[in-house]
């Protein structure tokens, strides 16, 4: 399977808090629910068509449970675009602690993450989807496991939160596949991986 990553992410590259006030206060982090009120409807047609075409979906602890906890209860799920292929479609949740998830079709991966990702994507044909999760998205990355990331950026700078990339790690070329913008001015970038970047080594000359 294919390993795609799709993220909201603000203009400055805050993942975290989206969804609202109180979806994920860690680290004193107190501007949630920044992505809300910039989503337009063409916006949320594309993510209803991504969660669409996942056969399986990755999640780190964390955002499994923030998913758990909203769409996971949703009382009819099957009448939205977004839950209905949640709780149809297998979930794996990378994490050491949990041990009785109650959400339907869940595993939980432990032990050699390496080795467990690498199966779940020799299955077959389809694509495996890795929402939010940033920690579990920067090891993959670094591991060299995604293959697409699909990136929705919000116009907005929030300050303060958990960044998509850390300031300090591996790097990373890619190659932009497809680039759109809504009518409220959110941009969707389809990246992938291209090796490592080629950086200058010559300094360019003075002018007078």
């Amino acid at each position: 399977m294919k390993l795609t990553t799709i993220t909201n992410v603000s203009v400055d590259g805050v993942m975290q808090g989206l969804g609202g006030s109180e979806e994920d206060r860690s680290g004193g982090f107190e501007r949630g629910g920044w992505a809300l009120p910039l989503v337009d409807e063409e916006a949320m047609a594309h993510l209803g068509e991504v969660y669409g075409r996942a056969d399986a979906f990755l999640f780190g602890r964390r955002t499994y449970e923030i998913f758990a906890g909203s769409w996971g209860v949703m009382p009819d799920p099957e009448s939205n675009p977004v839950a209905a292929p949640l709780h149809a479609r297998p979930k794996y949740v990378v994490s050491s602690t949990l041990t009785r998830p109650q959400w339907a079709r869940t595993t939980v991966l432990s032990g050699d993450l390496t080795t467990a990702v690498r199966e779940l994507k020799e299955r077959g044909q389809g694509e495996l989807q890795v929402h939010g999760s940033g920690q579990l998205v920067r090891w993959l990355a670094a591991h060299g496991l995604v293959d697409e990331f699909v990136l929705l950026t919000y116009p907005v700078i929030v300050g303060q939160g958990t960044r998509l990339f850390p300031q300090d790690g591996p790097d990373s070329a890619l190659d932009l596949v497809d680039c759109r913008s809504t009518p409220g001015g959110v941009t969707i970038q389809v990246y992938r991986p291209a090796g490592r970047p080629r950086y200058a080594t010559d300094t360019p000359a003075a002018t007078s």
